[in-house]
């Protein structure tokens, strides 16, 4: 994947921990989300938007608009191939919305499926999607489904699922913390003893110290854990880690600190020992969260602001009918244990019908109806031949397709257009 689209997501993912750690994130069991999986949604619905929206997606992005769903592409395309990791990307969309050929292909050509208008019909089938496309860790897809007016003409989805093993794992014990917000509790404890000091390192940034740990995986993915001082606030913990551990902020590793305490929750001393070789002691308590984000109480962070704007049409470029954001909302899981590690993310964002474009002018208009039996002719383009000609007194009925009487093992595609069920317009 691109460094540019790497440094982009990035950026989405310390904009959104300052927003959701600081505000809302850091109450009971804690956060957590995964920019990786809004970013190509909102990457190609920039490339369907015109106007305010799209201006407003490409500065969230970080990326000019028209190179997004190109940078989509190819991030899904390469987390597909890291190991242990799971990615998807869901496309449904209401079977008489019009949609912009070049774009479903863009997005997900072999994924297109159909919202039936039944509430209960496709909340089973997206949530079987969700439950597939995590292997099980989140079961339901976090789609705004309502009825009447607002119905989602289209929902656009992705799933992340990463599952990795220790290549060393803690051992663990039940333990009692002895001060701070959980004192007195007694907690599943995970620990590790090392003689590689520099998994821990110290990095300085805009909220004061940062103290990270990196756990190795057996995948190619690591877990960095990081720990701020105690009155520092969680979004500006959070972004420090994320630019020392991508390589953005300069650290320090252990091996190289002062004595003392040097960072938060890290003491470095001299103690006696029967081999010359450093030690790193980590203690740490497992933890699970489960967290449902609505992307629109961010609408600007996530460049959403203008989108949800039913007031007019936003995304020309995915249909002719005018859409407008409904719903934006993502479901995700961390799972820290002994062995291992384990985070997923459903990411739904649901387009609704918005008001008709406001037209400034007055133009003629011409209307043709075949109400009556009516003539054809087929034409050679280049020589203008007339290769055959009829004409039509008797069109084909209707059958609705409880009545269709096909014979079984019959493909349906050689039935008379006006014969066949509508099917989704791309």
């Amino acid at each position: 994947m691109g460094n540019s689209t790497v440094r982009a997501v990035n950026r989405l993912t310390a904009r959104w921990a300052a927003a959701a750690c600081d505000g809302d994130g850091d109450g009971d069991g804690g956060t957590v989300f995964t920019a990786a999986g809004v970013w190509p949604l909102l990457a190609f619905l920039a490339g369907g938007a015109a106007g305010p929206a799209r201006a407003e997606l490409a500065e969230a992005l970080g990326v000019p608009a028209g190179e997004a769903p190109r940078a989509a592409r190819d991030l899904l395309a390469a987390l597909a191939g890291v190991r242990g990791l799971r990615a998807a990307t869901g496309l449904w969309a209401a079977a008489d919305l019009p949609l912009e050929r070049a774009w479903t292909d863009g997005v997900a050509p072999d994924t297109l499926g159909t919202l039936t208008g039944d509430r209960d019909r496709d909340r089973t089938m997206l949530d079987a999607w969700a439950a597939e496309g995590t292997g099980g860790l989140v079961e339901r897809m976090p789609a705004a489904l309502p009825e009447g007016p607002d119905a989602a003409r289209l929902v656009l989805a992705s799933a992340l699922a990463l599952r990795l093993k220790w290549l060393r794992p803690f051992g663990q014990t039940a333990r009692e913390v002895d001060d701070g917000p959980w004192a007195g509790r007694s907690l599943l404890m995970l620990y590790r003893s090392t003689s590689l000091p520099d998994r821990v390192r110290v990095a300085h940034g805009p909220g004061g110290p940062v103290t990270l740990f990196e756990v190795v995986g057996d995948t190619g993915v690591d877990v960095h854990l990081v720990l701020g001082e105690p009155d520092a606030a969680p979004g500006e913990v959070l972004g420090t880690g994320i630019e020392a551990a991508t390589r953005a902020r300069p650290s320090t590793g252990a091996s190289l600190l002062p004595l003392g305490n040097p960072g938060p929750g890290l003491s470095v001393t001299m103690v006696p020992a029967l081999s010359p070789a450093p030690r790193l002691d980590v203690e740490t308590p497992a933890f699970e969260i489960r967290t449902e984000h609505d992307l629109l109480d961010h609408a600007r962070l996530f460049g959403l602001g203008a989108a949800c704007d039913n007031g007019s049409g936003h995304f020309p470029g995915i249909s002719p009918e005018p859409l407008a954001v409904g719903s934006a909302r993502q479901s995700a899981l961390a799972r820290f244990h002994a062995t291992g590690f384990e985070a997923a993310a459903v990411t739904a964002i649901g387009l609704s019908v918005g008001s008709p474009p406001r037209f400034p002018y007055r133009v003629r208009r011409a209307a043709l109806a075949f109400h009556r039996p009516f003539g054809f002719l087929a034409v050679h383009r280049t020589s203008r031949l007339v290769l055959s000609a009829g004409w039509v007194t008797e069109p084909v009925p209707y059958l609705p397709p409880a009545e269709e009487e096909w014979e079984e093992g019959e493909e349906e595609e050689w039935a008379p257009a006006a014969a066949r069920p509508a099917r989704p317009s791309r």
